[in-house]
């Protein structure tokens, strides 16, 4: 049997692995702005959220950084093949005793020959478990503090000394792994580092800002999940010989939720617009994170309450939905 695809169907195909969807099309990306990317991350998350965190973390954690700070060699090599689709990314921050307080880091670099030797942990990295290239945050000037942070590519598939820990059983996002990262001993070319030595911290906290546009879009894509979810559900449930979507308690539910996740959106094309246009977006992009996260769990447990038992029940999506929303609050 012949069988080929048409061409709507190839095109199909290839904007689903179009990791970099900001990325310019020189490095193998779609060459869209930050609004089409929350938008699409929104859409994605609406379907499963497992799938929006993974798309996240290529975009906003690893193309971004490499992108932003990187060489063109380094583009070259470990950008094009994220942003394309045919390898993953993640990124590196958290330890277990380092997370918001980079600080209290303790995964080092040190050099050697030609070599960084890089040594530590790192915790609750997402796709950590199955990424072909990582951003790692290290020290690799000890009496420097802040300023003694450095990031660094590393080559997850082919780099001596590393390996990949404990994989985290989540409550939520199952479908996307959740991995502890070893490093013992890892050497990593000197070339590798991205920007200057030193500049980490700014080169996390820069990161940090276009991350929280995805976490917000994934965020909005649950709530947006659980509204329609809750609106059909209760258009087709009856009570008292009537749908329980004519009952003013199930309308004011809904009509909270539509209005809330409207206005999260807004918030989130708003940071979105202003990092388009290379305006400063930190305090817009934070609110819109913090808001839409908040949003999405609120919906959440009301379309567990509109659905009533089968909201608790594994047979409507409507509680993993519940269980994906937390996240968005923790990141």
């Amino acid at each position: 049997m012949h069988f080929e695809l048409t061409e709507e169907q190839k095109m199909i195909r290839e904007m689903c692995r179009r990791f970099g969807i900001a990325i310019p099309e020189e490095y193998g990306g779609a060459a869209m702005d930050y609004i089409s990317y929350v938008l699409a991350v929104s859409e994605i998350s609406k379907a499963c959220a497992s799938t929006g965190v993974i798309m996240s973390v290529n975009n906003s954690l690893y193309c971004f950084p490499v992108h932003t700070f990187g060489t063109h060699e380094q583009k070259l090599t470990y950008l094009t093949p994220v942003a394309s689709g045919k390898k993953i990314g993640c990124y590196a921050l958290t330890e277990a005793g380092a997370g918001s307080d980079p600080a209290s880091m303790r995964t080092t670099a040190e050099m050697d020959g030609d070599s960084w030797i890089i040594n530590g942990e790192k915790k609750f990295i997402t796709s950590g478990n199955v990424a072909d290239y990582c951003v790692v945050a290290a020290v690799t000037d000890k009496e420097k503090g802040y300023k003694g942070i450095s990031s660094l590519i590393v080559d997850l598939k082919n780099t001596p000394g590393f390996s990949v820990g404990r994989v985290e059983d989540k409550m939520g996002i199952k479908a996307s792994g959740t991995a502890e990262l070893v490093f013992n001993d890892a050497r990593v070319p000197k070339e590798n580092l991205l920007g200057e030595r030193g500049s980490g911290l700014r080169q996390m906290l820069t990161t940090l800002d276009a991350g929280r546009l995805g976490i917000g879009a994934q965020a909005l894509g649950i709530g947006r999940a659980v509204l329609e979810e809750a609106l059909e559900y209760a258009t087709v449930r009856e009570q008292f010989g009537k749908p329980i979507s004519s009952f003013q308690a199930i309308q004011w539910k809904l009509a909270d939720m539509a209005t809330e996740l409207d206005a999260a959106e807004l918030l989130l094309l708003r940071a979105a617009w202003l990092q388009d246009h290379g305006k400063p977006f930190e305090k817009e992009s934070a609110m819109a994170k913090m808001y839409a996260s908040d949003i999405a769990m609120r919906a959440a447990v009301e379309g567990v309450q509109i659905l009533g038992g089968y909201g608790y029940c594994k047979d409507f999506p409507m509680e993993r939905h519940m269980r994906d929303a937390k996240i968005c609050q923790i990141y």
